[in-house]
């Protein structure tokens, strides 16, 4: 939580410093919050665990009473956090894929002879596997995968376990992030995708990182629902 706002280098030299898949930087303005993301390299336009984690804070830390909604002013518009119980549950743009021929480099990179199906939302590439172990077994080339673009590639199987409808893995090797743990923003595009092949709206998601998350979606028009849950590990303050 800044007191005042702060230039991108500035931002940007702190992220690397923290060397995080991103760091969020919230200002107040007015009654909500204006949010920035920055990986170690680049700053991004859409984050999910980190405006999980800033809403968290804000909550936990007494910047907000207990119950009521977190706005975020974004890069991609006007993002918001509600408590759910255990959960806090965050409403973010539908990012819908269209399907696309995917580049030769892009499977060579992956480790991966073919696809069930590639496209592309204005972030990511989307690819689907045979398998839940195909997804989990992965050990892409990361020097090559950089070069394919734009931002990074989540690829995705249906999950093994009656527990979850899908599995996924996110690669943004280009933005400075090899694998990221649990990645909200590629699940705005895995919940339509999934919605579709599914016949459902409402969907359980497992980020199968070493880390590795579970990510409640909701699909409702154009307008995602995700949830997750956070705990506070690190409490400090930044010298300048």
């Amino acid at each position: 939580m800044l007191n005042q706002p702060r230039d991108a280098s500035w931002m940007q030299v702190v992220a690397r410093e923290m060397n995080l898949s991103e760091t969020a930087f919230l200002v107040r303005r007015g009654s909500g919050f204006h949010l920035r993301w920055f990986t170690p390299t680049v700053e991004v336009e859409l984050c999910g665990h980190a405006t999980l984690a800033s809403a968290h804070v804000l909550w936990e830390d007494g910047h907000l009473p207990p119950g009521t909604k977190a706005e975020f002013d974004t890069l991609s518009g006007r993002l918001w956090a509600s408590q759910n119980g255990d959960w806090i549950e965050m409403n973010f743009p539908a990012c819908v894929p269209k399907p696309v021929e995917a580049p030769p480099l892009l499977a060579r990179a992956l480790g991966v002879s073919s696809f069930k199906y590639t496209g592309r939302d204005g972030f990511d590439y989307i690819c689907e596997l045979e398998s839940e172990e195909m997804v989990r077994s992965l050990r892409p080339d990361f020097k090559p995968l950089a070069e394919v673009g734009p931002r990074g590639v989540i690829v995705t199987a249906v999950a093994d376990s009656r527990e979850f409808d899908f599995v996924s893995r996110f690669f943004a090797p280009a933005y400075g992030v090899d694998e990221d743990p649990v990645t909200g923003s590629a699940h705005c595009c895995l919940g339509p995708y999934w919605a579709s092949r599914l016949g459902k709206t409402d969907l359980m998601g497992y980020q199968a990182s070493a880390r590795g998350g579970v990510v409640r979606v909701g699909v409702r028009g154009d307008r995602i629902l995700l949830g997750g849950q956070a705990v506070t590990v690190l409490r400090g303050e930044l010298v300048d």
